[in-house]
Formats: C-alpha cells, structure tokens, sequence
C-alpha cells in the first residue's frame, strides 16, 4: 500500500495531529498489534502456533447445519 492513501491531518499551526488511512490498511495494523499482544502470553503463544498447524477442520456449511443457523 502506497504512503499515498494515507492522509495527515494538521492542525493551525501545521503541526501533524491525526493520520487517515484507508480501512484495510487499518484492519491489517489491528490483526498485528492483536497477534502481538497474544504473543506476549506464553500460554496462547502455544495455542496460536498449534492452531496454526491444525489440519482438521469442518466446512462452513457444516458448521452451519451443526449450529442450526
């Protein structure tokens, strides 16, 4: 993502108060600065890197039917 899609916004002394970026840019910082704090607790960074290697799963579809939603 180009620094261009990403707006400063000054105040009347010119000084840079706020920055406005574009919402997938802000979801991607969100998910990292989550993944960060969990990785702090030793606990769930075992968790994370065994749910990360967990090969089994269910569809969508059968979780679906499964929760009757």
């Amino acid at each position: 993502m180009g620094n261009a899609e990403i707006q400063i916004v000054s105040n009347e002394a010119g000084e840079p108060t706020a920055v406005i970026v574009p919402i997938q840019l802000w979801r991607e910082i969100e998910s990292e600065r989550e993944t960060a704090y969990l990785l702090k607790s030793e606990t769930m960074k075992q968790r994370l890197l065994a749910a990360r290697q967990r090969q089994e799963g269910l569809p969508l579809e059968a979780v679906v039917e499964k929760l009757r939603i």
